[in-house]
């Protein structure tokens, strides 16, 4: 059985199926190519404020219940999500309202009211609130780990904006970006599950084949050597009785050969409770209760980013022993053994992620979107052909002072700044 099916309507809108006959429930998603990477600085958040502002009622539905209870009739629960490149609308539903289900996501899409903003922009305001302190100071670390590694580029910025730019949003400034994004050369339609191929281009070529719209415009490219060389830090004091800290490296992009070898080297460090930042920060020393590290990429960059809370008196101990386990990647070739346990994990991930539709479903259709559809068989012959040398030579090219950058949210001390900032200086030089 092929690992999924794609076809393209007239009006360029690509609709992909992945077969799950053994299965009782369906996802269905449809992503746009459009995110925070492709806002202007006056209108920062738009696509995520839209995203928002699309469940507010629409032609068929006019109010939000209604659309809740439609999508609950057929066994769903309709929901979304914007990042920095993408907005994805999902649902759940029973494979026997498969084309109920993509005229609903028709309503939505093709025929939204937008109403009622202000009192959405009144929810947003309350999202954006979380990552505020009392002073009305950014303490999300990705956030400010993100305006150093892009610094002046949309990808520093949140996806859902700065309050000023929510406050000033105006009905005129969703309609123009819908209009400019939400076409259907920029969708991809897919569902995951027992549902026919066949059955699925049918139903969204019946509820989005007479609709018309040019291609999306590119997003501003992020240019590496504009950036003034490393290490970076921000420091944030905030009430509490922890520190938290991010420390990140920018790397290279999705479409980079090494990009497979970087996923891998991040389940290096944290694959689980043998990993080794687990391993050395909280079994072996205690300083923390959990440590993190994540991978994320775009078309020409990402970043790789370990994420910690932990006592300020801890904090110095902490990031020197994060830095001596990079330094070691790049020095000692990971262990033939460890490596084979790191790969054998990452071979099962595949395999369950095959009993989850909406694991399926956003694999595939999330790589539509973005140009970087990898199958599950080429991803299982890529990682079981890396080799300790290959992870060596990928540690090297990521782990550079130079790409390096630090934040710290927390009750930290000037003196405790001065220290930790000599450890970044001091990293690999």
């Amino acid at each position: 059985m092929p690992e999924f099916h794609q076809d393209t309507l007239a009006n360029g809108l690509r609709v992909i199926t992945v077969p799950m006959p053994h299965l009782h429930a369906a996802e269905m998603m449809f992503f746009f190519h459009v995110g925070s990477r492709h806002e202007a600085p006056e209108v920062a958040g738009v696509s995520h404020f839209l995203e928002h502002m699309v469940f507010r009622g629409n032609r068929d539905y006019p109010t939000g219940p209604d659309l809740e209870r439609a999508f609950e009739a057929i066994g769903g629960y309709v929901n979304a999500a914007t990042d920095i490149e993408t907005t994805c609308y999902h649902s759940r539903l029973h494979p026997a309202h498969l084309d109920k289900a993509t005229e609903l996501f028709a309503s939505m899409l093709l025929y939204p009211l937008l109403r009622d903003l202000d009192t959405e922009r009144r929810v947003i305001l309350e999202e954006a609130l979380e990552d505020l302190n009392e002073h009305g100071e950014e303490i999300n670390p990705d956030t400010l780990c993100a305006r150093l590694l892009w610094p002046d580029h949309p990808l520093g910025r949140p996806p859902i904006g700065s309050r000023e730019s929510i406050e000033a949003m105006r009905r005129e400034d969703l309609e123009a970006h819908r209009a400019r994004y939400y076409t259907p050369r920029n969708l991809v339609a897919v569902v995951a599950g027992r549902v026919e191929h066949a059955d699925f281009v049918a139903a969204v070529e019946r509820h989005f084949g007479r609709w018309q719209g040019d291609c999306a415009p590119p997003p501003l490219p992020f240019e590496a050597a504009g950036v003034r060389p490393g290490p970076h830090s921000r420091w944030v004091r905030d009430s509490g009785s922890q520190v938290s800290l991010q420390l990140a490296f920018r790397a290279p992009g999705r479409g980079d050969a090494g990009s497979l070898a970087l996923r891998v080297l991040r389940r290096v460090l944290s694959g689980g409770g043998s990993a080794r930042l687990m391993l050395r920060l909280r079994e072996e020393l205690g300083l923390t209760y959990g440590v993190e590290a994540q991978l994320m990429q775009t078309a020409e960059t990402g970043a790789l980013a370990i994420d910690l809370s932990l006592a300020p008196e801890s904090l110095e101990r902490a990031v020197a022993e994060v830095l001596r386990l990079l330094d070691d990647l790049c020095a000692v070739p990971v262990p033939e053994e460890e490596l084979a346990g790191v790969v054998r994990a990452f071979l099962y991930e595949l395999e369950f992620s095959c009993d989850f539709t909406e694991e399926l479903a956003a694999r595939y259709g999330w790589g539509a979107t973005v140009g970087n559809l990898r199958t599950l068989e080429r991803e299982r012959r890529e990682v079981a052909a890396l080799t300790p040398e290959v992870l060596l030579q990928t540690a090297r090219a990521i782990f550079r002072p130079e790409a390096l950058c630090l934040a710290v949210v927390g009750p930290w001390s000037e003196d405790l700044k001065r220290r930790v900032t000599r450890l970044l200086k001091g990293f690999r030089s």
